[in-house]
């Protein structure tokens, strides 16, 4: 009987190592797919109705994957608040400046200039940034995804470090239209979200409060034309 149990346990394991695998597998496929132009407005449009599909199949809540408001969510607020600041601070003049000398090119934002002057379009922008970037991106990257990825390997702390390593790649190429450096710098800035969300006990609220944030300075400096890579071709 007890061996039973035992063989019943390692197939139920292994089944539910098949079902992470292949969720991963259609995550990777919509990402994939909007990296050569096959998806209209945003990988997030059809990330997040796919996630609400396969948490329903296994009646997993939210909250499993790091959506809920933690105790003391103001100090998350404001943590992230400051963590978005910094982060697109050292973007701005740290890590673009090097990256682009590495590769002999900015980060393409050019389709993003008509923004430059347009007090109608930042705000359109800034509201479309919050809820597909920063809710819609940490809810797929760093809840979603990063906990299938530790799952398929155990959920232990190593577990964990590759899902950060993992998902942060996946998401830096998520932004190909940037060309390498910005790629990389994506790749980047989604390692500092994943570690906010590892920190912070893997709850969202903090990475998504910095990602908006993050992304929030970057437009107000785009409309300022005070933005790298705002150039034809990312010139």
């Amino acid at each position: 009987m007890r061996h039973n149990e035992i063989v019943a346990g390692r197939e139920g394991e292994e089944m539910k190592k098949a079902t992470y695998f292949l969720e991963i597998a259609i995550f990777l496929a919509i990402v994939f797919a909007d990296s050569i132009g096959l998806v209209p407005i945003s990988q997030t449009v059809f990330l997040l109705p796919f996630i609400w599909i396969a948490l329903r199949l296994r009646k997993e809540p939210w909250s499993n994957i790091g959506f809920s408001l933690p105790v003391g969510v103001g100090k998350y607020i404001f943590l992230g608040v400051l963590a978005g600041i910094l982060m697109e601070m050292f973007a701005v003049f740290i890590t673009t400046p090097l990256l682009s000398g590495a590769f002999g090119v900015e980060p393409d934002y050019s389709e993003l200039s008509e923004i430059q002057g347009n007090i109608q379009l930042l705000v359109l922008y800034l509201v479309l940034s919050w809820v597909l970037a920063a809710f819609g991106e940490e809810i797929c990257f760093r809840g979603f995804l990063m906990k299938r990825i530790s799952q398929m390997f155990g959920e232990s702390q190593a577990a964990w470090l590759v899902s950060l390593v993992l998902a942060s790649i996946l998401f830096g190429w998520g932004h190909t239209e940037q060309g390498i450096s910005g790629w990389v710098q994506e790749g980047l800035s989604g390692f500092l979200l994943g570690v906010l969300f590892l920190v912070s006990r893997r709850n969202l609220v903090l990475p998504i409060v910095a990602h908006g944030v993050s992304n929030s300075v970057a437009f107000v400096l785009i409309y300022l034309g005070s933005y790298p890579g705002l150039g034809t071709g990312g010139a």
